[in-house]
């Protein structure tokens, strides 16, 4: 007896999230090359103002004229009422390409499990599509980019590395600088001056580096000690090695 159900479950498409690293294209893992290749739907966050954004800019060198480019909006802000309605509208616009068996490909920066978008498609879609298939490929994060950039090991031996992301506060960062050996604050540009006054109170400026951009041609990085005040881009990340002071050549 032929089964409907399985019959149109093979009928599904997938959605595959693709990690493609901080910003370098290189720096897209082969397995994630193969399925931006091999899929005919390529999806990514939409930029802001028109301009292409970051995921898009990564692998533009590597699609093919013949695949669909699907643009989803991803606003923002905190308020949850409006992203919630983005993740719905974005999750289905992907579905009317799953259920018509065909896969979508989902660029996204960095790595699709640290702080990302796709997880919030993922969840979203499998929530409205129980059906839906999800398969996630692994890739390069910003920490590691930004360790890489200073040339220093992210970690060592039994060291113990904290991440915060882009909400936190001052009491928060005290707290962790207590017990970590490696912080990475992620996005830290609008927090930049005060995360500065509490480094400089625990007297870490000199193990503290801001690394903007990694990867990119107009990477830079800068050591804490003599800046008070740094204009910084969003894409900015600071990496304190709280314990055993590791040796850095100047900026």
């Amino acid at each position: 007896m032929h089964d409907n159900s399985q019959s149109k479950l093979a009928q599904i498409g997938t959605l595959y999230g693709i990690s493609v690293g901080p910003g370098d294209p290189e720096l897209v893992t082969l397995k994630g090359l193969r399925y931006l290749q091999r899929a005919k739907v390529i999806a990514f966050p939409a930029g802001i103002q028109g301009k292409p954004g970051i995921a898009q800019t990564i692998i533009s060198p590597w699609l093919q004229p013949h695949q669909q480019q699907l643009s989803l909006h991803f606003p923002y802000v905190r308020d949850l009422e409006t992203l919630t309605q983005a993740w719905n509208d974005a999750a289905q616009k992907v579905w009317n390409y799953l259920e018509q068996g065909q896969d979508v490909a989902f660029a996204c920066e960095g790595d699709v499990s640290f702080y990302s978008t796709f997880t919030y498609l993922a969840q979203t879609l499998q929530h409205l599509h129980p059906d839906a298939i999800v398969e996630t490929v692994p890739g390069v994060s910003s920490p590691m980019a930004a360790a890489a950039a200073l040339e220093l090991p992210l970690t060592a031996r039994n060291q113990r590395l904290a991440v915060l992301p882009a909400i936190y506060t001052m009491g928060e960062l005290e707290s962790v600088l207590e017990w970590a050996d490696v912080v990475v604050l992620m996005k830290v540009s609008s927090v930049y001056e005060q995360v500065w006054q509490v480094l400089q109170s625990y007297q870490l400026l000199d193990r503290s580096w801001i690394v903007e951009r990694a990867t990119l041609p107009q990477q830079k990085r800068y050591n804490l000690r003599d800046r008070a005040t740094l204009k910084l881009p969003y894409f900015s990340l600071l990496i304190v090695w709280v314990r055993e002071p590791l040796m850095v050549s100047q900026s």
